[in-house]
């Protein structure tokens, strides 16, 4: 069975909190609109404090080509990632050449040569490294790039695969697009990037020879994707001269209350599991409707989705790479409570506790669900 065994996340060192965002929006939007300050209250609803961007705020109050933009992608793509990728491979007691495989999910800006080899000759990583760039998968592609990486470690064992998820939303800010939808893409998206070292377990993932304790590091059990057809328009990109003009619609936490139920229930049944099995969910912070979507079809408690919540309040929607940045908190609560079992009574606490469950859930375009399960 796979294992996480390691996970870090990174974030650019331009801090903006929400205040300032909403007022440099109203200054930017005000002759677009004649209904603003009607608007303006998404920005606190977002519940949203503060984002990450690669660039200063200034940068976002003139026009800029998808050219200039997309470069500023690659070079601060490959300075982000190798943060991450560094710390994630130091805490899992691997060298860079340890690597066997190396899977990169990002969907917002474009480079080939890939991000990947960029950042496996920055770190020498060997030369018969495996690579799987995998664009276009939205917010969906962090989970799914965790159940990717599953499969690979069990067809590879004691081969260490490492995920990379890496977003920079801010570069796709259209500064002529004065519609709604920009409007509310400023209240919502973060730049931020997070990476997993995923080993088949009982396999050492260290070089030397050491690995971390099971109880510490959840198993990968299984993993599903559902697409549901004719739902291609309701999140993507529309490619324009000026660059990623977002789509998202605004049905979606109404989407997650009629549809999600009967693909967990589904995915749940294959497992011989119910929802009540579920100790924790991992979701995507696509925004805090949609974690109230999922509180209230899956009937959940506020504590169950708490880690969501905290990563929304602190980085934003980082899309791919929202969802490990609430996997690795989860990571840490269990590595600090060090829980010994069912008689710990951290059980509905927040602590994690030897063998509960936890649900990975996030939607992409396509229109699609990404499921993983989870087991400490």
């Amino acid at each position: 069975m796979p294992r996480i065994v390691s996970i870090a996340s990174a974030v650019p060192d331009h801090v903006f909190y929400q205040e300032d965002i909403c007022h440099a929006v109203q200054q930017m939007f005000s002759a677009s609109f004649r209904d603003l300050e009607r608007l303006l209250p998404i920005f606190q609803n977002a519940q949203i404090d503060k984002r990450h961007f690669c660039v200063p705020m200034d940068w976002f109050q003139q026009n800029h080509s998808f050219a200039e933009k997309n470069s500023l992608y690659i070079e601060n793509a490959v300075d982000l990632g190798v943060r991450a990728v560094t710390q994630c491979l130091n805490n899992a007691g691997l060298a860079p050449e340890d690597v066997d495989c190396f899977l990169f999910v990002s969907s917002t800006g474009i480079a080939t040569p890939t991000i990947d080899v960029r950042i496996a000759n920055k770190l020498a990583m060997k030369p018969s490294l495996r690579r799987l760039p995998l664009w276009g998968l939205g917010c969906a592609g962090g989970c799914a790039g965790v159940a990717r990486a599953a499969e690979l470690a069990i067809a590879r064992p004691g081969r260490p695969v490492l995920l990379l998820t890496l977003e920079l939303c801010g570069l796709t800010f259209l500064w002529g697009d004065r519609s709604k939808g920009n409007l509310i893409a400023t209240s919502l998206f973060g730049d931020g990037a997070a990476a997993a070292v995923i080993v088949e377990d009982g396999q050492t993932a260290a070089s030397d020879g050491a690995s971390p304790s099971p109880a510490l590091s959840p198993q990968i059990i299984a993993s599903q994707t559902t697409c549901w057809p004719d739902t291609l328009d309701i999140m993507g990109w529309d490619v324009q001269d000026e660059g990623l003009k977002v789509i998202f619609s605004r049905d979606i936490p109404a989407f997650v209350l009629r549809h999600i139920p009967p693909a967990v229930d589904a995915f749940l049944r294959e497992q011989g599991l119910e929802r009540s099995a579920i100790d924790r969910l991992i979701a995507h912070p696509g925004g805090a409707k949609v974690i109230s979507a999922y509180e209230e079809c899956l009937g959940l408690s506020s504590e169950q989705t708490r880690l969501s919540r905290q990563v929304l309040r602190e980085y934003g929607n980082m899309s791919s790479a929202t969802i490990l940045f609430v996997l690795e908190r989860a990571m840490e609560e269990r590595s600090a409570e060090n829980c010994g079992g069912d008689s710990c009574g951290n059980h509905g606490g927040g602590g994690i506790c030897r063998g509960e469950y936890a649900l990975m859930t996030a939607l992409g375009p396509g229109f699609c669900s990404e499921l993983a399960l989870l087991r400490w």
